[in-house]
């Protein structure tokens, strides 16, 4: 059967996807709350762990990551986003934890990308001993493209999320604020209606009074 060059690329994204050790998503952390990952690690092998605060309070979260010997590799306080890579030093199972404890009443909305090891090749191309043909070089630029569109549109969805909230929030103020200075004319007017009708009001007079 032929295969087109549309069809090969297809498919070898495809295969990649299934072999790829990346770990992506978007997960609601509460106030005062703690959540952690684990993630089984071979020793010499890189990772990265890459992490945005989306929504919630002033944007930022604790991030810790921590090695089977409960060594902190990596530690830090209120960040709004933030990339890390390290390599295992052993073979075991290793923390990411989102601690939320400082924040009494903000939950907070947290994307989460975690690579484990070297991106995998493309099938048949890692155990080349000649040169690629013009096909296999153009899959491989293609896939590399498709890569980087992806990590783009991921980061473009994080900000549309991101200021989307922040102009909802935004919007939510103008509109209580509005409301307050709505009542605060009514009462003010209401309160200029009494002191004139309180002139024009009858009263006994001294005059009257004799």
């Amino acid at each position: 059967m032929f295969i087109t060059p549309l069809l090969f690329t297809i498919l070898v994204a495809l295969i990649s996807g299934i072999y790829s050790k990346s770990v992506e998503l978007t997960f609601e952390l509460p106030d005062s709350a703690v959540e952690c990952f684990y993630q089984e690690i071979d020793q010499n092998t890189s990772a990265t762990l890459e992490y945005q605060v989306i929504t919630g309070g002033q944007y930022d979260v604790d991030v810790k990551i921590e090695g089977p010997n409960k060594q902190i590799l990596y530690q830090q306080q209120k960040m709004q986003y933030d990339s890390h890579k390290f390599i295992a030093q052993q073979t075991g199972v290793y923390k990411a934890c989102f601690s939320n404890e400082f924040s009494t009443f903000s939950h907070k909305l947290v994307y989460m990308e975690f690579n484990v090891g070297p991106e995998q090749p493309l099938p048949g191309i890692g155990e080349h001993a000649t040169v690629l043909t013009q096909l296999e070089t153009s899959a491989e630029e293609i896939h590399s493209a498709l890569n980087k569109i992806i990590d783009q549109q991921t980061h473009h969805r994080l900000r549309e999320a991101q200021g989307r909230k922040r102009a909802e929030d935004l919007n939510e103020r103008v509109f209580w604020w509005s409301m307050g200075e709505t009542l605060a004319i009514m009462c003010v007017a209401l309160a200029q209606v009494m002191v004139l009708k309180n002139f024009f009001s009858d009263r006994p007079s001294l005059y009257n009074m004799k």
